[in-house]
């Protein structure tokens, strides 16, 4: 019988829920003819599928990135505002398309509205400059009566949108993006920005550009960026066919946060800082399949494994994980597929789900007792090198617990693939009450009923179980991802 030990009174931060965010990119199918698909009789008369936005509510989104990922760098904001009839068809560099226009700025914070996102926009600093960034600040947050407020009046929205959070370009250190820049010359450009965009809007949230977490960009960025930014961007795929390879590949984020902590720490401590920024995974996925123009990834059930396990990393990070946005939502290596009859969820989704609905206020920590397993060594150069970091528990899991300790949330992922094992949780100085909801998901049971051939499913079981003082012991099938909530009374 594996272990889990939840102890309340050891808080690992405050969850920022943040860390169920999301990302949409003008790639292949995620946009146009995903989420925004007009003359669709599933659209609105905005174009926007609601099909879709009935899938993406319940996953609570509270961020979404846009729009760009590499289609940023040679995006002209401008294209996308004022009478869509009006607007230009141009060449994209990034993923050989041609774009249409008709989603753009106004229509991205309709649809955050729609979902209750705060909305993440990411700049353009390949093909953009100072003041193309500059107007569309002032575009989305000035008050003012000045032109480009006075556009977005013209464009039919009075108020100004408010978009806290801006991205100082995205993965400006790689060759596949337009506009590449050495570390340095990233610094020299990127600060010029911050300090102009906050001279326009102080309130606005800024966020560098970060490699992978230790890489030396990420200690030069760091150095140069800390004092202007809130927060430093992170990206992260992982996957491969070998099973142990995809479900424990996840847990190098935590080499990327204890690296990347370190170099803000290092920072704020030589540079007098009086705030300390945090890190922003606002790239991160399984993706290892298809690598054409429209990455339509279908995803297996371990996928889901790894998906959950990313989320339980997360949340015991939070100190400084502070946004994680998974990249992306719809059709393009995401949770969500559309047909022109409708739209499906794929294992991914259900992990997600179910963290954004059962995370509470604080992280707490948890102690593992399960068996092991050493990390494979990787199978091509794509993957990342992880077996220094084990053994790993075959048993993966966080917890939450709301601010007055009643009640508690606890995550589990079983990645042995064939052993099912009854998991005690037990709570430090506090007792279950009543019968706690246990909510589990596995592979798809019934393929046959699979609402669209391609598209792997999953089964999920809720039920109760009743605690025994500040035991409760769940079984956990082989290869499973499991939440228990409950109601507990501290005895303390």
């Amino acid at each position: 019988m594996s272990r889990v030990t939840v102890d309340g009174g050891r808080s690992l931060g405050k969850l920022d829920r943040n860390v169920f965010g999301g990302f949409v990119e003008h790639l292949g199918r995620c946009i146009n003819g995903g989420l925004f698909e007009e003359g669709s009789p599933l659209s609105d008369s905005r174009g926007f599928r609601t099909d879709v936005l009935d899938l993406l509510r319940p996953l609570c989104l509270s961020v979404l990135r846009w729009p760009g990922g590499n289609f940023v760098s040679n995006y002209l904001w401008t294209d996308g505002i004022g009478p869509r009839d009006g607007r230009p068809q141009r060449l994209e560099l990034a993923w050989g398309a041609v774009e249409p226009n008709r989603f753009g700025t106004d229509e991205f914070l309709q649809y955050c509205a729609e979902l209750g996102a705060a909305p993440y926009i990411c700049l353009n600093m390949g093909t953009g400059d100072l003041s193309e960034a500059l107007a569309w600040v002032e575009y989305c947050n000035s008050s003012a009566r000045s032109y480009w407020a006075d556009r977005r009046r013209q464009n039919g929205h009075e108020a100004a949108y408010g978009v806290p959070y801006w991205g100082l370009g995205n993965e400006m250190y790689g060759d596949w993006q337009v506009g590449q820049m050495s570390a340095d010359e990233y610094v020299r450009e990127a600060s010029r920005w911050a300090k102009a965009i906050r001279r326009l809007d102080p309130d606005v949230k800024l966020v560098s550009c970060g490699l992978n977490g230790w890489d030396d960009w990420d200690r030069v960025v760091v150095d140069g960026m800390a004092s202007l930014v809130d927060l430093h961007a992170l990206h992260i795929y992982t996957g491969a066919k070998d099973y142990w390879s995809n479900v424990l590949a996840p847990h190098q984020v935590e080499r990327a946060v204890n690296y990347t902590s370190a170099f803000i720490s290092r920072a704020v401590y030589n540079q007098r800082l009086s705030h300390t920024p945090r890190i922003a995974y606002d790239e991160w996925n399984v993706w290892y399949r298809t690598h054409d123009g429209a990455l339509e990834e279908r995803y297996s059930f371990p996928d889901a494994l790894a998906v959950a396990t990313y989320l339980n990393i997360f949340v015991r990070h939070c100190d400084w994980v502070r946004m994680a946005n998974l990249a992306q939502m719809v059709n393009a290596i995401a949770p969500i597929v559309t047909t022109k009859t409708g739209a499906f969820v794929q294992p991914i989704y259900y992990p997600v789900l179910l963290h954004a609905r059962a995370a509470l206020d604080d992280a707490v920590d948890v102690y593992v007792s399960s068996p092991t397993v050493d990390g494979p060594e990787p199978s091509d150069r794509r993957q990342h090198r992880i077996a220094d970091l084990g053994p790993f528990s075959t048993i993966d899991a966080s917890a939450t617990a709301d601010v007055g300790r009643s009640k508690v949330a606890v995550t589990i992922v079983n990645r042995d693939p064939a052993s099912e094992d009854p998991v005690e949780v037990r709570l430090r100085d506090a007792v279950f009450a009543g019968q706690a909801r246990v909510t589990t998901v596995t592979a798809d049971s019934s393929p046959g009923r699979r609402p669209s051939p391609d598209v792997e499913g999953a089964t999920v079981q809720e039920g109760f179980e009743t605690g025994k003082g500040d035991v409760i012991v769940v079984s956990v099938p082989p290869g499973s991802f499991t939440v228990i909530e409950s109601a507990i009374v501290g005895t303390r």
